[in-house]
């Protein structure tokens, strides 16, 4: 997003990041920089590629594609994030390494040795590291999608905010793709946001619920929220260097600057392909809310609340039970026990004036085979429960984001 105002889904703000390894071993290899300058011609921490533009991150083994400022629409964008990754990779080729998809690398261990992006003014990278110690999974691990929404006043950011804040205990069941962490499969389906949540806990106020709180307007997200944050965060922030609404990390913040909220939480997947689906099903259900109810702003439900739905879907992914009648009220659905899959279904449809035909089928698609980590973790089970076996999914992985195309059982 930029500083231009647009309305609710006029526009859509999107990152997806990568990790950089080496082709044959799946390693890591800590050369973002390298792979900015040949783009750039010098050291940069961002490159415009057409439709899209490439960044860097906190670690130098990640790097982020973006759109090159907000797009009015999501069909196609999958094959501008796609054009851009087959550049990178080109250049790529050059030092035997190639970009791998999925939220976190199945194997890395953090504390054998992560470098952090080093060039330019490192102070806030610095400052985090020296407060939260920046070597951990939920800090050097992590791979996600971002999803910028705009609003244009106080009367849309209330409807956008609100609705953003019920859809998210959804998003794990759709999106999950972390699986197995240090060579292992930890149990959760979306381990990602199990380190997510815990990464601040030094200052627990900073990420909250990781569900933000209902609020009525910006005055009061600023009240409620980013005050506290500002005043926990003073006696380790001496230079005042993290006193910014980016400090904020619930799973979906505001990002008054620049009039979009900014959703978190979503696992990147295995091509923009599926990534760009998930994005329409997220995004069209919240408007179908904004639009067609008001029961989550008349009667909204607490954090905790849904913090229960979000943590179950972590875990159990598409094959979460939702028994929680009032959850179910909120997005006008039938008060009985449904599957995480079947609200999906449910919600997609009545959302589908929209979502694109084209995103719908890549939907149906993951509903149908099941999320990516819970595809991963059958062929894991199936064919050998070590790092042989992961080493070859991954490299499929690798496969599937050269040629964006969905990982297939």
């Amino acid at each position: 997003m930029n500083n231009k105002i647009y309305s609710l889904f006029s526009v859509y703000g999107i990152e997806l990041e990568y990790m950089v390894v080496d082709k044959t071993s799946l390693e890591i290899k800590p050369i973002t920089d390298e792979i900015l300058t040949k783009l750039q011609g010098h050291i940069t921490n961002e490159v415009e590629l057409d439709e899209i533009a490439a960044s860097n991150e906190l670690v130098l083994h990640v790097i982020e594609l973006k759109t090159n400022g907000p797009k009015p629409s999501l069909i196609k964008l999958d094959t501008s994030f796609h054009e851009g990754i087959i550049k990178i990779n080109k250049l790529l080729e050059f030092y035997h390494a190639c970009l791998m998809p999925a939220g976190a690398h199945p194997w890395l261990n953090p504390k054998n040795g992560i470098k952090l992006w080093s060039h330019g003014d490192r102070s806030i990278y610095e400052t985090y590291h020296q407060i939260f110690n920046c070597e951990g999974h939920g800090w050097s691990n992590l791979q996600s999608t971002h999803i910028n929404l705009p609003f244009a006043n106080d009367k849309e950011f209330f409807k956008l905010h609100n609705a953003i804040r019920v859809v998210m205990a959804l998003i794990p069941a759709l999106a999950a793709s972390t699986p197995f962490i240090e060579g292992k499969y930890t149990g959760s389906l979306d381990t990602r946001l199990n380190y997510y949540a815990l990464n601040q806990q030094k200052i627990p106020v900073i990420s909250g619920e990781v569900i933000p709180e209902f609020v009525v307007n910006q005055e009061d997200y600023q009240t409620s929220i980013l005050t506290p944050m500002y005043k926990a965060i003073a006696p380790w922030d001496k230079n005042n260097i993290l006193q910014y609404e980016w400090l904020n990390s619930r799973g979906a913040i505001a990002r008054f600057e620049r009039f979009a909220i900014e959703i978190r939480i979503m696992d990147i997947q295995e091509c923009p392909l599926a990534d760009i689906a998930c994005i329409a099903a997220i995004a069209g259900i919240i408007r179908y809310l904004i639009e067609h109810t008001s029961l989550y702003l008349e009667q909204p439900m607490s954090c905790g609340s849904l913090r229960k739905i979000y943590d179950h879907c972590i875990i159990q992914g598409l094959t979460t039970e939702i028994t929680n009648k009032n959850y179910l009220q909120q997005v006008n659905l039938p008060t009985k026990s449904l599957s995480a899959r079947q609200v999906w279904q449910l919600l997609i449809e009545k959302a589908s004036q929209y979502i694109d035909s084209s995103h719908q089928k890549t939907l149906e698609q993951i509903l149908s085979r099941g999320n990516l980590a819970e595809r991963l973790v059958k062929i894991y089970n199936k064919e050998g429960q070590d790092k042989k076996t992961l080493h070859k999914l991954y490299t499929n992985l690798c496969d599937c984001l050269q040629q964006n195309k969905l990982f297939m059982l």
